[in-house]
Formats: C-alpha cells, sequence, structure tokens
C-alpha cells in the first residue's frame, strides 16, 4: 500500500520552564491561533511562509499541525480546498501579505464556487503603517470578500479565539464555502493575555424536515408521470447516497447526476442515467426533455445553467436540500424541502407509500452511453481517441480510488463517459471550472485519503500551470500518477472555437519533453507510443511508490465527430 510520508513534521516541544533556568516565552496571538486551528482539529496547513508571518510557521513547528511547504500558494490554496472537498473539514491555507496573499484567491475562489470549507490565513501589514501607503500594502479583505462568505482583519490578539471559531463555523455551515483571516504583523507576534484560549466547538445536529413541505411534495409527485431525480455535489456533502439509491428504487425513478455529483448514484445501478452539464444536447437531457418533475437532490444552481434540463421552465421542483434555492426563471422551486438530505429524502419515500413509476428512456441513455465507451475500449487509433483514455482510466482504477479531472476538452470526455461508483472520487470543479488546480489538488486528496490511489487527469495547458508541486509531491513522498492529454493546444477553446466560428485562433502552442521534465524531479516519466501502451503503464504508475507523469497523445478530431452524432438524435435518441 502506497503510503504518505510526514517526513519533515516536527515533533511538539516542550517549553522550557523557568525551573530550569529558562524563561518561558511570552504566549503569542501567533501561538492562540495555532491552538485554535488544533481546537478545530485541523492536522496540515498548506503554505509559503514570508517574513511577517515567520512567528506562525514557528508555532506550528511546535504543534500537532503538519506545515505543508509548498511551490506556489495558488498550489497551496488548492491542496487546501480538495482536503476540505474530501473530508468535509475545512482546508488551511497560509500565505504571507500581499502577493503571497493574493496567490491564494484563485483557490479560495475556487472552494467558495465548489461550496467547499475552505480557510485562507495570511499576514497584512502592521496596524502601524495600515492607514498610509505602505511597502506591499494592499486593502486584502476587500480583495477576498466577494468571493469568501466573511473576510475580515484580526485587528487584535483578544479577538482570536471568536474569530477562528467564527471562521470554521462558517466555512463549514451549509452552504460551505471558503472565508479568510488577515492578521497584522505586530498582532501576530504581540503577546496574549493569561487565559486566552480556544472556543468550544459544538456540530450543528441535522434539521428533520418539516411534514407539511414533505406532504406538499408527495402531492406533486402522486401527480407526476415521468419524474427524474437529479443529484448534485450537496447530496455527496450530506453523504445522502445511500437514502438517494433508496429513494429512487423505492419509486422506481432515474437518476442523473451533475458533474460535481459523480458519484452520489453507483453509474452501474440500472437506475443511473449518467451526468448531465455537457455543452451540447448529450444523451441524459433527453430524460429531463420529458420528464414533468425533477426532484433536485442537492443540486446548485453553480454547477451548471438550470436552462439546460428546463428551458422552457415548465417542469415542477422539488428541492432537497439544506439551504434554500437560489432564484432563477428556470428553476421555479415548487416546494423546498429544508432540512437533512437523507432524511427529506426517506420522509418523501414514506409518504408516498407503494407509489412507483413507469419511467422510460433510461435503458436507452444508458446503451448509447455504454455503447460509445465499449467503442473507445477498441479504439487503436493514434493518437488516441478521448474515449479510449477514459476507458484504460477506468480499467486501471478501483472503484475508491480518486481521479482528480482538469478543466479543458478532457474534463467533457470524462465528466461524460467515466463510470464513477462512491461519490468524491471522480473529482471535477465545476463551480469556477479553473484549470491547473488538479497537480496540486492531489497532493491534498492524497493526505485526505492515504489509502486510495489518486490520479490527475490534465491537458497538456493546464499541468504546466502548476507543474511545480511535483516537487512538493516528492519531497512529501505522496505517491500519484499524472495523466497528461497531449494535444498542443487549449483542447476546449479550439473545440468551442470550431463548433461557433469555423476555425482556431491562437489556441496552439509547443510542449517541453514530458518525459524529461518529469525526471528532472525525480519523478518517473512515461510516454505513450501505442493506444495498447497506455492501460499497462497506467497500472505500473500507479502501483509504484512515487509520483509518475504519463505523457498521452491524444486526438481531439472526436470533438466535432460527437457534436455531429448528437444532433442526429431525435426524442426517440435514434
Amino acid at each position: 500500500m502506497a503510503r504518505v510520508s510526514t517526513r519533515g513534521r516536527r515533533a511538539r516541544r516542550r517549553p522550557p520552564l523557568a525551573s530550569e533556568g529558562v524563561t518561558t516565552p511570552a504566549r503569542t496571538a501567533a501561538d492562540l491561533i495555532v491552538e485554535c486551528l488544533e481546537n478545530e482539529g485541523v492536522t496540515h496547513v498548506f503554505g509559503i511562509p514570508g517574513e511577517e508571518n515567520i512567528r506562525l510557521v514557528e508555532a506550528l513547528s511546535r504543534s500537532t499541525i503538519e506545515y505543508v511547504l509548498t511551490r506556489h500558494e495558488q498550489g497551496a490554496s488548492f491542496m487546501a480546498e480538495t482536503y476540505g472537498r474530501l473530508t468535509g473539514r475545512a482546508g488551511v491555507c497560509s500565505a504571507t501579505l500581499g502577493p503571497g496573499a493574493i496567490n491564494l484567491l484563485l483557490g479560495t475562489a475556487d472552494a467558495t464556487t465548489n461550496s467547499t470549507p475552505l480557510l485562507a490565513l495570511s499576514a497584512q501589514v502592521g496596524n502601524n503603517r495600515s492607514y498610509k501607503e505602505s511597502h506591499q500594502g494592499v486593502d486584502l479583505v476587500s480583495m477576498f470578500d466577494p468571493v469568501t462568505k466573511w473576510s475580515e482583519l484580526v485587528a487584535t490578539p483578544g479577538a482570536v479565539p471568536e474569530m477562528v471559531r467564527k471562521a470554521f463555523k462558517l466555512a463549514q455551515t451549509e452552504r460551505p464555502g471558503a472565508v479568510y483571516l488577515a492578521v497584522p504583523e505586530d498582532v501576530e507576534e504581540a503577546e496574549v493575555a493569561p487565559g486566552s484560549g480556544p472556543l468550544p466547538v459544538n456540530v450543528p445536529r441535522p434539521e428533520e424536515p418539516s411534514a407539511h413541505q414533505v406532504e406538499r411534495a408527495a402531492a406533486i409527485l402522486r401527480g407526476a408521470r415521468n419524474p427524474i431525480v437529479l443529484a448534485g455535489h450537496g447530496a455527496a456533502r450530506a453523504g445522502a447516497g445511500d437514502a438517494l439509491r433508496r429513494f429512487a428504487e423505492r419509486l422506481g425513478v432515474p437518476v442523473a447526476t451533475t458533474f460535481h455529483g459523480k458519484g452520489v448514484f453507483d453509474d452501474d445501478h440500472p437506475l443511473a442515467l449518467g451526468a448531465v452539464g455537457f455543452m451540447r444536447h448529450d444523451y441524459v437531457n433527453f430524460g429531463f426533455d420529458s420528464a414533468d418533475v425533477i426532484v433536485a437532490v442537492g443540486y446548485e444552481l453553480q454547477e451548471f445553467d438550470p436552462v439546460r434540463i428546463n428551458p422552457r421552465g415548465d417542469k415542477a421542483i422539488v428541492h432537497v436540500h439544506r439551504f434554500a434555492a437560489e432564484v432563477d426563471a428556470h428553476y421555479d422551486v415548487a416546494v423546498g424541502l429544508v432540512s437533512d438530505v437523507a432524511s427529506s429524502l426517506d420522509a418523501l419515500g414514506d409518504a408516498l407509500g407503494d407509489v412507483t413509476y413507469e419511467s422510460s428512456g433510461g435503458e436507452r441513455i444508458r446503451e448509447l452511453l455504454d455503447a460509445e465507451l465499449e467503442r473507445g475500449r477498441g479504439d487503436d487509433r493514434f493518437p488516441l481517441a478521448p474515449a479510449r483514455v477514459v476507458a484504460d482510466t477506468r480499467a486501471a482504477l478501483g472503484r475508491d480510488d480518486v481521479v482528480l479531472v482538469d478543466t479543458g476538452a478532457l474534463k467533457m470526455w470524462m465528466a461524460r463517459l467515466y463510470p464513477t461508483h462512491e461519490p468524491n472520487t471522480c473529482l471535477i470543479s465545476n463551480g469556477l471550472s479553473t484549470m491547473a488546480w488538479t497537480v496540486p489538488g492531489a497532493i491534498g486528496a492524497k493526505i485526505a485519503r492515504p489509502d486510495a490511489k489518486v490520479l490527475v487527469a490534465t491537458g497538456d495547458g493546464a499541468f504546466l500551470m502548476n507543474s511545480q508541486e511535483i516537487e512538493t509531491a516528492l519531497r512529501l513522498h505522496v505517491p500519484m500518477v499524472v495523466l497528461i492529454w497531449v494535444d498542443d493546444a487549449y483542447g476546449l477553446i479550439s473545440w468551442k472555437m470550431d463548433l461557433e466560428i469555423g476555425k482556431n485562433v491562437d489556441t496552439a502552442f509547443g510542449n517541453p519533453d514530458f518525459v524529461a521534465y518529469a525526471q528532472s524531479f525525480g519523478a518517473k516519466g512515461y510516454r505513450i507510443e501505442a493506444a495498447d501502451e497506455l492501460l499497462p503503464t497506467l497500472r505500473t504508475a500507479l502501483a509504484d511508490d512515487t509520483v509518475s507523469v504519463i505523457a498521452c497523445p491524444v486526438d481531439y478530431s472526436a470533438n466535432l465527430d460527437l457534436i455531429s452524432s448528437l444532433g442526429d438524435l431525435d426524442e426517440t435518441l435514434s
């Protein structure tokens, strides 16, 4: 079993005692912040130190928390985000002031738009110079405010316990997201009053659904002819997968997921329709075309525009989530069950009694998806067909292993075709749809799930944006495999240009020798030169106890073939 090393973690040191002839150091706000982080259950802080937060980093070195030194603050933010997504606890990233803090901004925004708990913590100029033009001084609180649930300055050491507790409470409460705290340099090094300490952590109890709302939702479903379930990432966050399966099986209702929700309903299940969110009318969209009621379970509008599944705004929507729905003309909620998701599904199933549906079209949708993947499995062209890469990736990974899918043309292929069996095992950023989050994200994923094999699926454009974190993975001994889909271009933009303007403009670029590049870090590098080489190479790399990079040329001419074939389908899916 591959292991995640904790090399570099220091054992917590006991401060020297005055009785031993040494004066006990003053307890500072930095010490108190670390105590509060420990109290919240934080195990790792990802970041890069700077001159203005060296006391925080030193305090971490004396704690039970491992400080993960990264090669870019953006990488630290993606590590923390992915750790938060897989654990449900806020991942923590840290940086110095000014440019270091600004580099945390992208992963922080990604976390909020992906409904993932995260705490971004940075230094700030001291209060003694905050009121005037000053070296590296920018208004970080205002900068982070639009992309967080809460952004604030820790203006005094005495505020630390309450502000850290509030930060974690807000980050982890539905709808989860990112928070930001700026710590002025003079506050970090200031002494704290004796007796100051962390506040108790209270975990809220799940709310039971309203009986009145359950009955209203049941009445809508009793009158439905062809209901469908849309499951989003909120269902996975709520741990509602088993309840979702019970609900679907009890009523005989087909289930589609969002890209972000893949795996919360097993793609092998006979009621599974696959993932919806592709840029054109895909197979699964036909399931929504014929539906009159949508039971949206843990769906959030940022996952994809609801106009894609309710273009006329005429479908009745039952919203099942832990918070109320956002307003949208194509997501006009008839009834909302705002409470614990699993409890709501079970209560709604009980209220419907022996009601069942003869939903149509699901078998044909599954047949088309399976046939497309099977054709890919036998496609021997080189460079490889996208469906072949998806099929071999699925064959190489176990049900509980984790694949992180970067943004680009490959995301469309993986989201559509990669069969997913467990929640949070196919990770896609579909809120902000950020490029280059996967290489650093894989480090956070492996730390969160050390027993799982972790594979990055990334395009060549995204890979080079954060590839420096290969060194971080090697230094920490975090085994992972990076599979680069190589097409020497920004493939998704090329695809869009082909569709809408008929030519490519400024999307092509050159690449380094990826094998030599990987080896220069001390990682293993592989170059795929025939279609039948990919699967055995993936298996070899996944079995290895190191970082491996696989460069796989991909033939994206299949993109337009796919669009053409989808455009030829009619309402009978033929």
